[in-house]
């Protein structure tokens, strides 16, 4: 990147006219334009496949089997006006299900 001699602007090349974007002060030299990147080789992530639950369980019937306990988490599915959407799932049948309030 270069700058203006005479007010410290940054020099610009637009439709070919190398010129100081601040006063208009035209530079004969072709400004040196460099870029470099340094990448740094980063470990790959490790993907786990099984389902851990480390939600709470709750008494709840599931709509599905019957059984009497299921995982518990609320999320944010609506304006932020309005309550949390609870969802629940079956600690037998993983069954998902949810209620609004």
């Amino acid at each position: 990147m270069e700058f203006c001699e005479k007010c410290g602007s940054v020099i610009a090349i637009e439709e070919g006219k190398i010129a100081c974007v601040g006063c208009g002060h035209k530079v004969k030299k072709k400004p040196k334009i460099e870029s470099s990147e340094k990448i740094d080789k980063k470990e790959g992530v490790a993907i786990v496949n099984e389902e851990i639950s480390t939600y709470p369980i709750v008494q709840i019937d599931c709509t599905k089997c019957g059984n009497k306990k299921a995982y518990f988490w609320t999320i944010q599915t609506r304006s932020a006006d309005e309550s949390e959407t609870k969802f629940y799932k079956c600690t037998k049948c993983n069954h998902t299900w949810r209620k609004y309030r």
